[in-house]
């Protein structure tokens, strides 16, 4: 039998992130905790950036699948320490934004210019001749990128 909160959790698990819907905000990683006292449920949820539009669509979504659920009384709350990591990521995330063609973050390094000296993987021909186009990309947390061998540009989600 579920506990409360592994119900609730398996719930989640099916509410997308509005940026890149191939991924649950379980994925991410943005689901810090679950407590339920008496009978309210508190979600607590990390963004992936500071300031991140996406979070309140993403409350208003948890919000929706609980109450489809049957949870009445629902607190959402928003944790900003520690801040999100792209290691929070589960490894079926990152081949999950492989297959969409996002390339999944690769590295720790923050120094000024690691972008440029990072290699990274085009996500369609997997060849790791690629050169970084942008430093910002559709949103926030990607980079563009273009592979040099099948020509293809591509988002990279930045390691943060």
């Amino acid at each position: 039998m579920e506990s409360g909160k592994q119900k609730i959790l398996s719930i989640l698990k099916t509410v997308n992130d509005p940026e890149i819907p191939v991924l649950t905000i379980t994925d991410l990683g943005i689901v810090r905790d679950i407590k339920i006292e008496n009978e309210t449920t508190e979600v607590i949820i990390t963004p992936t950036y500071s300031g991140c539009p996406a979070m309140d669509f993403i409350g208003v979504n948890i919000r929706k699948v609980l109450r489809e659920n049957g949870y009445d009384k629902i607190k959402i709350t928003h944790q900003l320490s520690p801040a999100w990591t792209t290691d929070w990521m589960t490894e079926e995330a990152k081949d999950k934004l492989r297959s969409y063609g996002i390339a999944p973050p690769v590295s720790k390094t923050f120094d000024k210019n690691y972008l440029q000296n990072i290699p990274v993987a085009c996500p369609h021909c997997h060849s790791m001749n690629t050169k970084l186009i942008s430093q910002f990309g559709s949103t926030a947390c990607k980079a563009i990128y273009q592979c040099s061998d099948c020509g293809e540009p591509f988002d990279y989600f930045k390691c943060h």
